[in-house]
């Protein structure tokens, strides 16, 4: 498995590649980021690093041998032992359980390291894959919703 990694400024390269390279492939499942995220990645990257500093969010990468991105984990809105768990894998590293192992390693985190005691997830019915790492991680579906603009999940992982 590739190494999990707390996203650090010298990512930078390797993660602006991984977003380019699978930009499509994410977006057939969700929102294109846009190309001003792109344009001013840079920028972007110094916002989530501060926020990271602060304890608010946790950007975790899954980083290969080589130094190449292929996967990243998130931690989001972190606050009152409660965080938003994301993550996107690259298109060649799909199915190989991956996000899997990676989002089990994010979740030991979340309390060893960020004193987490719960994780919210969202992901839309048409993304079975998800759905599955989610399951598979202890996460119970709690709420339908929709997310943007598709019938979604709502799930929940207590951790203890």
């Amino acid at each position: 498995m590739p190494d999990l990694q707390l996203l650090r400024l010298d990512h930078a390269p390797a993660l602006l590649a991984f977003e380019r390279e699978n930009r499509a492939y994410f977006a057939a499942s969700i929102p294109d980021r846009g190309d001003e995220f792109f344009a001013e990645f840079d920028t972007r990257l110094a916002q989530l690093l501060e926020w990271q500093a602060a304890g608010t969010d946790y950007f975790h990468l899954l980083v290969a041998e080589r130094g190449e991105v292929v996967g990243r984990v998130n931690l989001v809105e972190v606050a009152d032992g409660s965080a938003e768990l994301g993550y996107r894998i690259a298109r060649k590293a799909a199915g190989l359980g991956l996000a899997t192992a990676a989002v089990r390693k994010v979740r030991e985190l979340a309390v060893t390291e960020y004193g987490l005691t719960r994780l919210r997830a969202r992901v839309t019915l048409d993304n079975p894959a998800s759905r599955k790492v989610l399951e598979h991680n202890g996460f119970v579906a709690v709420d339908e919703l929709t997310l943007n603009g598709k019938p979604a999940m709502s799930y929940i992982c207590e951790l203890r």
